[in-house]
């Protein structure tokens, strides 16, 4: 027999059917008792009448504690005023396990205490929604880039050599092969897909030892990276404005309930629709100037900084052409300004930062290995990458998503802890 999930129940209305979940909360009024399952799926209130049932039956009610697992039959019925819009008319529970006193209560609880119980925390309503976004986030994504001809490109996690600079890298010994690093980035092998698929994305996890304890840092982290063989700087900025729109416009349009009990001012990300504005460096520098900040041009924006910028518009903004000291060493530079590298940051409104980075790549193989040496990074380790410049080198661009920054945004969440079921940080490697 099938299983019915209560997300289902619109479908079964009249029926008596029988569900399976966990006790969230219970209450007595006289004869009448009530029970609210969840199943991960959603809530629905149990009724339980003592002239409907068994004495045997309705005295189980006071044996179920909350988070215990059980089964209720009943007839479906509507009711808006119940959890979820639904109520089961119940003429049977079974008890599967009785909890243990669950240490997660109504009561406030700190950071540290809920972090330490992850594992249970994601049982609550909120996590249950950031979750449900976050998975919506992740449907968006691969449906944007398979609806467009992108083929998906799987980035190994060992790399032999860093990405974007060794300091932030995590090292291990790699059999007798010396030491290998978790990777930073899976956009160096997007590169080589890019030259034999055309379109591609890599799409999976990403790892950086930055100590860095911001509200907007995790160890790791996932990242979706496209990449396209013959798009500039343009196409790049093109691609990366109707990507962001799509996953927003989608996550409104399929998670509206969840916002809706996150408390979601739904109104800011509707505005999130092409055209971004798009603002140079120097613009941007001009800005935090203006707005009394010293800023000295070659530096990277900090936090503050693109706070300060994105305030200054109700969407995403994209500034392009950073200084190329400050950037990786496959950015490639303007060719009408050498000081910049065509490269593009797409910073989210109200605070949030950074959520895309990209560029256009380095073609030019004889650049590339200059470069490589300016890094100080081994260039035996990138001679396989060298490759895609000796064997027909095109013009290439791609940029990375970070999928925690883009949910805790779109939730609109104080940290990126609450935006991954169990976040690595610094300081936390468990549970």
């Amino acid at each position: 027999m099938k299983r019915i999930c209560i997300e289902e129940l619109q479908h079964h209305i009249g029926e008596t059917i029988t569900l399976h979940g966990w006790l969230y909360n219970k209450r007595s009024s006289g004869k009448i008792r009530f029970l609210v399952m969840r199943d991960g799926s959603g809530l629905v209130q149990g009724v339980v009448a003592k002239t409907a049932v068994s004495e045997d039956v309705f005295n189980r009610f006071d044996q179920l504690t909350q988070e215990s697992s059980f089964s209720m039959t009943g007839k479906v019925r509507q009711e808006q005023r119940a959890p979820g819009g639904f109520e089961l008319d119940v003429t049977d529970i079974q008890i599967i396990h009785i909890a243990h006193e669950y240490p997660i209560t109504p009561k406030e609880h700190g950071i540290d205490f809920l972090m330490d119980r992850r594992h249970l925390w994601l049982r609550s309503s909120r996590q249950h929604a950031i979750l449900r976004v976050r998975h919506e986030v992740i449907r968006s994504i691969r449906d944007f880039f398979d609806s467009r001809g992108f083929v998906l490109m799987d980035a190994p996690i060992f790399t032999p050599a860093a990405c974007e600079g060794t300091s932030t890298l995590f090292e291990t010994n790699y059999f007798d092969l010396g030491k290998a690093y978790l990777t930073q980035s899976g956009q160096l092998y997007g590169e080589a897909g890019a030259m034999a698929l055309g379109k591609v994305y890599v799409f999976g996890p990403t790892f950086r030892a930055e100590k860095s304890k911001t509200r907007r840092h995790l160890t790791e982290f996932w990242m979706v990276e496209p990449e396209v063989a013959f798009n500039d700087l343009n196409d790049n900025m093109d691609l990366a404005e109707e990507f962001l729109e799509h996953i927003v416009q989608t996550v409104l349009k399929n998670r509206a309930p969840e916002l809706k009990m996150l408390e979601r001012d739904t109104s800011k990300l509707e505005k999130v629709r092409r055209p971004f504005p798009r603002i140079s460096y120097d613009e941007a520098v001009d800005i935090l100037h203006k707005k009394g900040i010293p800023f000295e041009w070659g530096n990277d924006l900090g936090g503050t900084d693109e706070t300060v910028v994105s305030e200054q518009f109700d969407r995403p903004v994209m500034v392009h052409r950073y200084p190329s000291e400050v950037k990786a060493f496959y950015m490639k530079r303007d060719p009408e300004n050498p000081k910049v590298a065509l490269a593009v940051d797409v910073l989210a409104p109200e605070g949030y930062g950074e959520i895309i980075g990209g560029s256009q790549r380095e073609d030019d193989y004889d650049i590339l290995i200059a470069r490589i040496k300016e890094h100080n990074l081994p260039q035996a380790s990138f001679d396989w990458y060298l490759d895609l410049r000796r064997f027909g080198s095109v013009p290439h661009a791609g940029f990375g998503l970070g999928v925690e920054r883009t949910v805790s945004w779109i939730c609109g969440l104080e940290h990126l802890r609450e935006a991954i079921p169990f976040p690595r940080m610094i300081y936390r490697l468990t549970p």
